[in-house]
């Protein structure tokens, strides 16, 4: 039985441990960061800074979830950031570790 509320989102599993790829820069701004991948030429905008600070906990924490939490996600909010981290792991700005 699924739980009211999946964290799953567009196949993102937020318990797998996930990072930035090797061959992408952050930059940050003041409206949350410019993402740039070196490898496929692509520029992504963080449009906040909490999703800044969810992204640069990615290769610290043991998994999508527990960077969200340490980032100071609430629960309620988890599964709009899935859906976020999902958008950067199909354009391979994160990847899993």
């Amino acid at each position: 039985m699924a739980c009211a509320v999946s964290t799953e989102a567009a196949g993102f599993d937020l318990d797998t441990p996930w990072g930035l790829h090797p061959k992408v820069s952050i930059r940050p701004e003041q409206f949350g960061a410019l993402l740039y991948h070196f490898g496929t030429r692509r520029l992504s905008f963080l449009k906040s800074p909490a999703l800044l600070r969810v992204v640069d906990r990615l290769d610290t924490e043991p998994s999508a979830r527990a960077a969200c939490l340490a980032a100071g996600v609430s629960e309620q909010q988890l599964r709009t950031y899935a859906n976020a981290l999902a958008v950067l792991a199909d354009s391979t700005m994160i990847c899993p570790r």
